[in-house]
C-alpha cells in the first residue's frame, strides 16, 4: 500500500510539473508580438485523465489556445502592418497566475504524500527490526 501511494503521488508530481511547465511557457510568451500575417503564440493547456484502476493521473495531451490572438494598434512597432496593428497572444495573465498557484499547490501536496509514505515505510522497517 505504501508503494502504491508513492507511485500514485509520483504520477501527480509528473502531471503537476507538466502543468507548471505549460503555465510558465504561457506566461513567458504572453507579450510576444507577431505580425498580422502570422499566427500568435498559442497558449498551452495540459489535458490530464485518471489512470486505470487507481494508477494515478496521466497527461493525455496538450490543447492549444487560439492562433488568432488579439490585434493591438501599435503603429510604431517594427512588426506593425500598414494599418499599424500587431498580433499578441490571447493569454489572460490573471488566469495563468491562478493556474500557477493551483499547479504549485498540487505539486507540493503530492510531494508531501511521497514524504509521508516514505516516513511510514521507514517506521514499518524499524518496527520489523525491533
Amino acid at each position: 500500500m505504501t508503494f502504491d501511494a508513492i507511485g500514485i503521488a509520483a504520477t501527480g508530481l509528473t502531471t503537476h510539473r507538466k502543468w507548471l511547465d505549460a503555465v510558465s511557457d504561457n506566461l513567458a510568451n504572453a507579450n510576444n508580438v507577431s505580425s498580422t500575417d502570422g499566427a500568435a503564440f498559442q497558449a498551452r493547456y495540459v489535458v490530464a485523465q485518471e489512470g486505470q484502476e487507481g494508477s494515478g493521473v496521466h497527461v493525455t495531451g496538450v490543447e492549444y489556445g487560439d492562433a488568432e490572438g488579439r490585434m493591438v494598434y501599435q503603429p510604431d512597432h517594427a512588426l506593425a502592418d500598414a494599418e499599424g496593428y500587431v498580433r499578441y497572444p490571447d493569454i489572460d495573465l490573471s488566469e495563468q497566475m491562478g493556474n500557477l498557484i493551483l499547479a504549485q499547490r498540487g505539486y507540493e501536496a503530492n510531494a508531501a504524500v511521497v514524504d509521508r509514505a516514505k516516513s511510514t515505510y521507514e517506521a514499518a522497517l524499524q518496527i520489523g527490526r525491533s
